[in-house]
């Protein structure tokens, strides 16, 4: 058994890992900044948690200390100015933490790229494993292309595109070649990282069996799903900048994640070489192919069971404090619109009701309203409505919910949601349940809003209007379905 740290653990791969490295018998040792988003992971109870950035040498060090084997699993997909030089600082203060450490191994997941001229991202990545590699503990870099499975970023960007228009305008890199591997094969290659003798030094590129143009992708991605294949038209007048807007409009992604993936498309990322093969055996059975990682995609999606995705791992805003408690409230401007109903219902089925907001349930009153406040914010450049959620019910700590996000949850008592959509302050939507002496529950439902500056208060008073509309009824369809599905 192998002592083994992972960075990225609540990410889209490391949250995968890290239950597969624990079913392979290692002892596991995860990095987070806040311990609160792994408290509701499966296998939260069986590993040990360092709290801490990579920006922060003492925490590094300390996830470091005793480690056969370090993974490096995070990669920024921001699109500030300074991206670069925080991924490249962060990755010396790894180098220098496993360096002290004596770490047997270091595993590094980069990306396929071709030579020359990279995007920013790419070449942070580069980067990134040349830091990496620059020092006494062997480094072994994995490098794959776009990941297909449900709830990645690729995947959710080419469902999204293929079920938008049978027509669909696109930029020239529809033509390009990419070889997609699907999450299972680079969970295994990763896994199998960790069980070779140490000392392994090298880059290898790791893919699926075949390489396709996007706009291949896209057309098997319909085949699959039982839709009609879309007509993928490349016009060359579309640069990158105009397509991540269009992909941003069109799928769930966030522009800062959109741009990226859109530049990564800019040439042919596919493998070089199978060298991988002479150093880690393929998955029993071979490698998937695109249509049966497609395949398994969707089926996770039906069954309900997609275990991570992108949305929860990629924060669109920086980490924000949570709401303070009311007493606190004392020097803020705070509006508030506050809603309470009694109901014969129990706090559970109440509960069970309200933890299916958002997604495809939707919430529970005037679709179309919410629909049109998803596009306004869509058209802002936030992330809108269609991010949807990990599973359709149930909800765990720093889940995604459409703009929303999971920061407060207590089963059968608590549910707050803070948003994510580009609003001129902070805003929050919170449900609380009590149970009173006569055997009835109450629910209270708040939206709560910190405004920023005039322009938060005129927002605040330019929705007003409606929140009794909205709000109002939102509760009564909540109570209504709640004492329905006692029945």
């Amino acid at each position: 058994m192998s002592v083994i740290a992972v960075t990225g653990a609540t990410g889209y791969i490391g949250g995968r890992l890290v239950p597969l490295l624990l079913e392979r018998g290692h002892q596991v040792r995860v990095f987070s900044r806040n311990e609160e988003r792994l408290r509701d992971v499966p296998w939260r109870a069986q590993v040990e948690v360092v709290i801490g950035t990579l920006e922060d040498p003492e925490a590094v060090a300390e996830l470091c200390a005793g480690a056969d084997v370090v993974y490096y699993l995070v990669h920024s997909m921001s699109n500030t100015k300074n991206f670069k030089q925080a991924e490249e600082d962060g990755a010396r203060n790894m180098l220098r933490a496993v360096t002290k450490a004596q770490v047997g191994q270091l595993v590094y997941l980069s990306g396929l790229h071709p030579e020359g001229e990279l995007s920013d991202h790419l070449s942070s990545r580069v980067s990134v494993g040349q830091i990496l590699g620059s020092g006494s503990v062997p480094l072994l870099t994995l490098q794959a292309g776009l990941v297909i499975g449900s709830g990645s970023a690729s995947f959710e960007m080419i469902r999204h595109l293929s079920d938008v228009l049978p027509v669909m305008p696109a930029p020239r890199w529809v033509l390009n070649k990419v070889q997609p591997i699907a999450v299972r094969d680079a969970l295994h290659y990763l896994a199998r990282c960790a069980e070779l003798p140490h000392g392994v030094q090298g880059t290898y590129d790791i893919g699926g069996p075949n390489a396709y143009s996007y706009a291949q992708l896209m057309r098997s991605y319909a085949s699959e799903a039982g839709l009609r294949q879309p007509w993928v038209i490349a016009l060359p007048l579309l640069t990158p900048r105009l397509a991540s807007h269009w992909v941003n409009l069109v799928t769930p992604l966030p522009h800062t994640l959109a741009g990226a993936l859109v530049d990564s498309l800019q040439h042919d990322c596919v493998m070089r070489n199978w060298d991988i093969d002479e150093l880690i055996e393929r998955p029993a059975g071979g490698l998937t192919d695109y249509p049966r990682a497609v395949a398994l995609a969707l089926e996770k999606i039906r069954s309900d069971s997609v275990e991570t995705n992108w949305a929860t791992s990629h924060p669109v805003t920086a980490p924000a404090d949570p709401l303070p408690s009311d007493p606190d409230w004392a020097g803020h401007r705070v509006y508030l619109d506050q809603r309470t109903a009694r109901t014969t219902a129990s706090a559970e089925r109440l509960f069970a009701v309200v933890g299916r907001i958002g997604g495809e349930a939707g919430y529970f009153t005037f679709p179309l309203l919410w629909k049109a406040r998803g596009l306004m914010d869509k058209l802002a450049g936030g992330v809108g409505i269609r991010r949807g959620r990990r599973q359709r019910e149930s909800l765990a700590l720093g889940d995604v919910v459409d703009w929303w996000r999971v920061e407060a949850l207590e089963p059968g008592q608590l549910l707050r949601l803070r948003a994510e959509m580009r609003v001129p302050g902070n805003a929050w939507l919170e449900f609380q349940l009590s149970p009173e002496e006569n055997g009835q529950t109450r629910l209270t439902q708040r939206a709560i809003f910190f405004p920023r500056g005039l322009s938060g208060r005129l927002y605040w008073w330019s929705v007003y209007p409606f929140h009794g509309l909205i709000f109002s009824s939102m509760l009564r369809s909540i109570v209504s379905q709640a004492e329905a599905s006692k029945n």
